[in-house]
């Protein structure tokens, strides 16, 4: 069965030709300490594909639609920039690719005015954001603004979750995991895609009450082996996952140079039932987006 992978990032030539140098005139130290950090062998965490680039690699995983997420940038011209480079995308692949919006969460107006347009411009969510991250105290005060009119135009919210328990790296940002269930309880109006199995949310009890929250599996083989898949059916159920790769992550940097993400379709294939995975790999996304099944 051929996928839809929710969680996919992409970066304008701007960025992806020198991003160390973009980062340093552009102020995106938080982006730059995480995207063009080094293994301990040497070799990238994570490449820098060009929008065509994509396209082969989705089809060589039998993936039919990517949804490109937006990055929590530190600036609104950052934003600004992935958005129309985003806008771009969309217009120029219109049956291959979808694109959250990148928010500005450290300035209101801006913030506001990006959820405003998102519909008028394309947009099918808001996304991927970490209040946690970058803005600090003042992103987590325009944050429930967002999330309110996210709401009331009926964009899905992806929003950043890293595992208490994982492995801590240079950019590790702690996202404490009672912020996300608070958000998900005060906003029912609103639906959110939890990245990265939502911390562990997706393994227990607590994810399961969260009615208006979706979980994808950006990242997976570098956080947890495959039983995940099989522990998530059954802590979450599978109507409520969604298959996302976080590429252009390295996944399987120990035995792929590559992006690795034709191994994570793979990967999902095997570990899901084909009930399970015609929900997790294509039916909940098209639902989110809107799309028709």
């Amino acid at each position: 069965m051929r996928l839809i992978d929710s969680h996919v990032h992409l970066y304008p030539s701007a960025i992806a030709l020198d991003p160390v140098a973009w980062a340093q005139t552009q102020g995106e130290a938080h982006w730059a300490r995480l995207a063009t950090r080094r293994r301990r062998d040497g070799g990238p965490v994570q490449l820098f594909p060009t929008v065509d680039e994509l396209m082969h690699e989705l089809d060589a995983a039998e993936i039919d639609r990517a949804v490109l997420l937006g990055w929590y940038w530190e600036h609104a011209s950052s934003c600004e920039l992935q958005n129309q480079f985003y806008a771009d995308c969309i217009r120029a692949y219109p049956d291959r690719l979808s694109a959250f919006a990148a928010v500005p969460l450290a300035k209101r107006e801006s913030a506001l005015a990006t959820v405003a347009l998102a519909r008028e411009q394309g947009f099918a969510g808001l996304g991927e954001l970490s209040p946690h991250s970058v803005g600090g105290a003042a992103a987590r005060r325009v944050l429930p603004e967002v999330l309110a009119a996210a709401g009331a135009a009926r964009l899905p919210v992806n929003l950043h979750v890293s595992d208490p328990i994982a492995r801590k790296f240079a950019g590790w940002v702690e996202t404490p995991l009672h912020d996300f269930v608070a958000w998900a309880k005060n906003f029912p109006e609103t639906t959110f895609v939890l990245a990265h199995w939502g911390g562990g949310l997706a393994f227990c009890e607590t994810g399961r009450a969260l009615t208006n929250v979706y979980f994808d599996t950006a990242a997976s083989p570098l956080l947890c082996d495959a039983s995940a898949w099989s522990r998530a059916v059954a802590s979450v159920g599978s109507e409520r996952l969604l298959f996302g790769s976080d590429y252009p992550l390295r996944l399987y940097p120990r035995t792929n140079e590559g992006t690795g993400l034709a191994d994570f379709a793979r990967e999902a294939r095997t570990a899901l039932s084909a009930s399970d995975l015609a929900l997790v790999g294509r039916a909940n996304a098209q639902h989110l987006l809107g799309l028709r099944q």
